[in-house]
């Protein structure tokens, strides 16, 4: 069983910048897909990015695309969402998710983190 531990969210201004983590524990994460969704409130949780499992291949959401970056490092057993010139609409929710496909959509994935909150001041 994998447990994900997502951290780094926070309060920042619009055009500013964060890092989400996503740790694994109980399993090791370089046999799996990562995903990352957001949910902000009173939405459906969205496909936001994706990389393979050997960090080869990416894929963003339009929304993102140019803005975020995801990678991962499998020696240490994470993976990053680099979050850039943040909007507003980025206020959400994020997750991290584990797949052994190569879908964006959230019954695609199996182990959830908590989730970290990111909020986007005007």
């Amino acid at each position: 069983q994998v447990q994900l531990v997502e951290s780094g969210g926070g309060l920042v201004q619009a055009g500013g910048s964060l890092r989400l983590s996503c740790a694994a524990s109980g399993r090791t994460l370089s046999g799996y897909n990562m995903g990352w969704f957001r949910q902000a409130p009173g939405k459906e949780r969205d496909f936001t990015a994706l990389i393979s499992w050997n960090g080869a291949l990416t894929t963003y959401a339009d929304s993102v695309k140019g803005r975020f970056t995801v990678s991962r490092d499998n020696t240490k057993n994470t993976v990053y969402l680099q979050m850039n010139s943040l909007k507003q609409e980025d206020t959400a929710v994020y997750y991290c998710a584990t797949t052994r496909s190569w879908h964006t959509i959230p019954e695609q994935y199996d182990h959830w983190g908590q989730g970290t909150q990111v909020t986007v001041s005007s």
